[in-house]
């Protein structure tokens, strides 16, 4: 929930706040907790006390109040709201030199799909997300935070005035693949159609209900999808089964693609770290 007047954001939940004040603390502005949280949010107290930001003990309607939901699980801070950061060429080029693998979202509008992606991005290592300015778009909310669990704070969210146009900047710099129920090429062929072309991908997903439009498809390289098990099965005419649902959600889409994509391009070393 926003506060237009002070132009803050609410980010509740335990995981969130929690990774917030880890690896950001320093946005925090305010933070508000019940009294059952005043132990696993002490530390933090401490810190904000330091830097003189003033934290408060509350009521559980207190926080429902400044978040506008009942999922706040005790906790919530108060943070200056996001502004997302413009996507430039110095941006793109260090992806490229990086090899860093990039998610463009085209019009996803649930912003609980927008968390669960995030989610799924920082677990899986994918740093780099992109999103158009769009009405149909949703942007960074308290949901978002909130569903995302914590992954807000180890992904970068860039904006872009245009998809379409950043797709075709950078055209012969990254291999563009869209994602889309029709393709006839598996998820599971990123890292060949990678090889073949040698270069970095930028997956694209789709709107929820329509999927990515025809400008964007228009400008991918590839197209990709998730093969139901169903594509493998023959009907009595021979041809292929229809699936009892048509495709997945959007964010479990994404896990899928994101599992790929660490498979392909994030090179395990020891248990627990990464690197490209």
């Amino acid at each position: 929930m926003k506060n237009k007047r002070n132009k803050e954001l609410a980010v509740c939940g335990v995981a969130a706040v929690s990774a917030l004040g880890k690896e950001h603390p320093d946005s925090i502005r305010r933070l508000y907790y019940t009294s059952e949280r005043a132990v696993k949010f002490g530390e933090l107290c401490r810190l904000l006390a330091r830097n003189k930001i003033p934290y408060n003990l509350v009521e559980a309607g207190d926080l429902e109040k400044l978040c506008g939901s009942v999922h706040h699980q005790g906790v919530v801070a108060m943070i200056d709201e996001p502004v997302l950061k413009p996507v430039t060429a110095e941006i793109t080029g260090m992806w490229v030199e990086n090899r860093e693998p990039v998610l463009l979202l085209d019009r996803i509008g649930n912003a609980n799909n927008f968390g669960a992606i995030i989610r799924s991005a920082a677990f899986f290592g994918i740093k780099n997300i992109v999103i158009p300015i769009h009405e149909a778009q949703s942007l960074v909310t308290t949901s978002t935070y909130r569903v995302a669990q914590g992954g807000m704070e180890y992904v970068s969210v860039y904006g872009v005035r245009s998809a379409v146009r950043l797709l075709q900047d950078l055209d012969k710099k990254m291999i563009r693949i869209g994602t889309d129920v029709r393709a006839r090429k598996s998820v599971a062929n990123i890292r060949s159609l990678c090889r073949k072309k040698n270069r970095i991908p930028l997956i694209i997903l789709g709107n929820e209900e329509h999927g990515i439009s025809g400008l964007i498809r228009e400008n991918c390289d590839e197209l990709i999808c998730i093969p139901s098990a169903f594509m493998f099965q023959e009907s009595n005419d021979g041809s292929g089964k229809e699936p009892p649902v048509e495709s997945l959600n959007v964010a479990q889409a994404a896990s899928v693609i994101l599992y790929e994509l660490s498979e392909s391009f994030v090179k395990k070393i020891g248990r627990n770290n990464y690197e490209i």
